[in-house]
């Protein structure tokens, strides 16, 4: 979380970061305005502007990719920006409070290993985060019997309060800064995007390639 934060944030509307549909032979291609948003462009955000620019400089290339992927970037960005409030009281981060809720929603004990996996996060990032966690007595730990390399951590009954007591005002923060969304749009743009989760999970070996 925290690098993708960085990376989202360093990176701005970039070439990642800003679409619309370009396609040879369009009227902008023939001559209109390159600075004038498409139709069925949302014209007025960050990333509609820097698609107009380079429609201007590559008016031959398909951008419509941007449209997706940088107004992605840039509303996760600006959501990491924003800070969560109710973890910020808490003395949580948001990597800080993934772990924790890892913790909580799987009921059971959890490797480092595990952890990383559950949240998507490096070895590294995980292991400082849950020195911090365990200094303030919000995780505990027990060493394997056949392998001491091994730890499996758990929740302490304060770590376990604590989850339970941000969980309802975290979800009411996050139920605000949707609230630009009617909730019906909400509903449509949940599905679309597991749709995208589900096929780029499954893909990005392939991708990489």
């Amino acid at each position: 979380m925290q690098r993708a934060e960085s990376s989202s944030a360093e990176a701005g509307p970039s070439a990642a970061q800003g679409p619309a549909d370009r396609r040879p032979g369009s009227d902008s291609e023939a001559g209109s305005d390159p600075r004038a948003p498409e139709s069925g462009t949302a014209g007025g955000d960050t990333v509609a502007a820097v698609v107009r620019q380079w429609r201007a400089v590559h008016p031959g290339l398909d951008t419509g990719p941007m449209e997706v992927i940088g107004r992605i970037n840039r509303c996760a960005a600006l959501l990491q920006q924003a800070e969560d409030a109710p973890l910020r009281r808490a003395g949580l981060s948001r990597p800080e409070f993934d772990l924790l809720g890892a913790l909580r929603r799987t009921g059971h004990e959890l490797t480092p290993g595990d952890l990383a996996r559950e949240t998507f996060s490096s070895g590294a990032a995980v292991t400082k985060r849950l020195k911090h966690l365990t200094e303030r007595g919000l995780v505990e730990r027990r060493g394997d019997t056949r392998d001491r390399r091994v730890a499996h951590l758990r929740l302490t009954d304060a770590g376990r309060d604590l989850v339970d007591g941000i969980l309802p005002d975290q979800l009411s923060y996050e139920t605000a800064v949707l609230s630009v969304l009617a909730p019906e749009g909400q509903g449509e743009l949940a599905t679309l995007l597991a749709d995208l989760l589900s096929g780029l999970e499954g893909r990005m070996g392939a991708l990489r390639a």
